[in-house]
């Protein structure tokens, strides 16, 4: 019981899913980083003008000068970002084809199988047998076809019908014999005894 509750699950998340992840929480703080910078930027250019009002020049300049230097971090923070989509998108890209070529490995598996029970010239074999077979059914239907007159069609559907009519169920004869008739005895059908009262009262 014990190796059964401790035993550890085995994790789906692979390497390249461990790359992805890392490379995507980078280029989010690229990003954080790249919208911290951009809104000191503009407090920066707003104090440089207010010192421009009061005559402070050269602190204006110098903050200029400042505001450059992390506009081109800026844009090497853009290019960094870049590059990480990029590579973020050839490996989930290759993940993709990695899938794709199991797939076709699973498949050729398959059909060397297929191919292993049943050969290229087993099939060829199979095919020509039924299209011999094909063929001669046809060539018994042409000679079937040709061979007769309107004379023999009638003679054959004649034969038909007498075939058709021995077919027909007859009732069964019955096997025992029938009862012998009694001397005197009087039918029981009502029409009979009128017949045998009227009878005797002319003896």
């Amino acid at each position: 019981m014990g190796n059964l509750f401790g035993r550890k699950r085995r994790s789906r998340v692979t390497e390249q899913d461990k790359a992805v992840l890392q490379l995507k929480q980078q280029r989010d703080k690229l990003k954080q980083y790249q919208k911290r910078i951009s809104l000191q930027l503009e407090r920066e250019r707003a104090f440089a003008r207010q010192l421009l009002k009061d005559g402070k020049k050269e602190k204006a300049k110098f903050l200029l000068k400042k505001k450059r230097y992390q506009e081109q971090l800026l844009d090497k923070t853009e290019n960094q970002i870049s590059n990480l989509e990029r590579m973020v998108q050839d490996i989930e890209f290759t993940q993709i084809e990695m899938k794709v070529i199991e797939g076709l490995k699973i498949g050729n598996e398959c059909l060397n199988k297929m191919h292993q029970v049943m050969s290229i010239e087993e099939v060829e074999r199979i095919m020509d047998e039924t299209q011999e077979a094909v063929e001669y059914q046809r060539q018994i239907d042409e000679m079937l076809a040709g061979s007769f007159t309107v004379e023999d069609e009638d003679a054959i559907l004649a034969e038909l019908d007498a075939i058709t009519q021995e077919q027909i169920d007859l009732p069964e004869v019955p096997s025992e014999p029938l009862p012998e008739k009694i001397p005197g005895s009087v039918l029981h059908y009502p029409s009979m005894r009128r017949v045998r009262r009227v009878d005797s009262q002319y003896r």
